[in-house]
């Protein structure tokens, strides 16, 4: 009798040391996100959040998972490292989430990875694909985007295959743009290509005229821009004023629609890597499911990139809760993801192991056409 109390003791025990378990509750599933809802990437940022939702609310009218509904909060962290780490702490702390869902930024997710890693708190699908933070295994992140590296090596290589050799490496001085500077060349050593002229602006004053006079004088064929938000538009349309005439190459993380409002008709030859297959494709399961969902809510809205991917971390995430169960816990969810092993929606696949939790390497490119979308 005596042994058997004191195993339910350590088990009751065990299970407290999980925070993010007292985010479930008999008729809930908390979910929370520090992100950067302000600012040059606030626009962007907030669609992923709408994309999210989108499917938070339809699973929640069908009644949720196995009777709980989901409750999603974020919080703006301005892309500030310290303000990620306060907000984090809110989270799990008062708030009681079950685990951090999308949040976003590098060297924001680097800060409150340790935090999160103590208090055995699940950090899912956050935005970044830096290569940092996956070399080093943690079990209580799940990545779902491709990483940097993957997109960084795409279009390195359809550099080469094209016969580019000049380019030029444009990028903001911050934990995002460091990281893809480390990627893009890594990538350029790997397929033998000469290093790429590198220009950086800083953050907090972007001197964009300098950046596109350095650009000029470089006379690059391609420029690859490692940055998001209205920083990517601000400087492609800086070289356009120039006599400059390179190919702009961007990542997943730069907005179409920031890039078509800002740039306009000047978009058209811009290429994108992407992450997620195309809208257009009405053969995947899941772009039909978003475009379904997104018309019931808005006829009028328009079908967006970022939304999309939104949509996707959420779907991945829905999936993984129903496979759970109703019996649902941090050790549970995990355990439950990492035996998975695939979980595919059409071309997208996305992959845990329990020594990986890298998600997908799902890369293609894709060009901005005359009528501003992406032609893949």
């Amino acid at each position: 009798m005596v042994r058997q109390w004191l195993w339910f003791v350590a088990l009751a025990w065990a299970t407290s040391l999980h925070a993010g378990d007292e985010g479930i509750t008999p008729s809930e599933i908390r979910l929370g996100a520090s992100q950067v809802l302000s600012g040059p990437l606030g626009p962007q940022t907030q669609q992923y959040g709408e994309g999210a939702r989108l499917l938070f609310d339809a699973v929640n009218e069908r009644g949720g998972i196995h009777g709980r509904k989901i409750r999603f909060v974020s919080l703006d962290d301005g892309f500030d490292p310290a303000r990620a780490q306060e907000n984090t702490r809110r989270l799990v702390e008062q708030d009681k989430v079950f685990m951090l869902f999308n949040s976003t930024g590098t060297a924001q997710t680097a800060a409150v990875l340790p935090y999160l890693t103590e208090q055995k708190t699940i950090l899912f699908g956050p935005v970044t694909g830096a290569s940092g933070l996956r070399n080093s295994f943690n079990r209580y992140v799940f990545h779902v985007r491709a990483s940097y590296a993957n997109e960084s090596e795409r279009i390195v290589s359809q550099l080469k295959q094209i016969g580019v050799t000049r380019i030029a490496f444009f990028y903001q001085d911050d934990g995002l743009g460091k990281a893809l500077l480390g990627e893009v060349r890594q990538a350029v050593s790997q397929q033998g290509l000469p290093p790429a002229v590198e220009i950086k602006v800083d953050p907090a004053s972007p001197d964009f005229a300098a950046a596109a006079a350095a650009t000029a004088d470089a006379a690059p064929q391609a420029v690859i821009v490692g940055t998001a938000g209205l920083t990517f538009p601000r400087y492609v349309a800086a070289v356009q004023a120039t006599s400059a005439r390179p190919v702009f190459y961007g990542f997943s993380v730069a907005s179409l629609d920031g890039i078509n409002r800002e740039l306009k008709d000047k978009a058209r030859g811009i290429v994108l890597a992407q992450i997620m297959p195309s809208l257009r494709n009405n053969s995947i399961p899941v772009v039909v499911e978003y475009l379904q969902h997104l018309k019931e809510k808005d006829p009028a809205a328009v079908p967006s990139a970022s939304q999309f991917e939104g949509f996707v971390h959420a779907r991945l995430l829905v999936e993984g809760l129903r496979r759970t169960g109703r019996e649902l816990n941090t050790e549970r969810f995990i355990s439950t993801m990492q035996s998975a092993r695939e979980i595919a929606f059409g071309r997208f696949t996305a992959r845990y192991a329990p020594g990986s939790h890298n998600g997908s390497n799902y890369v293609e490119l894709a060009i901005i056409d005359a009528e501003g979308r992406l032609r893949y």
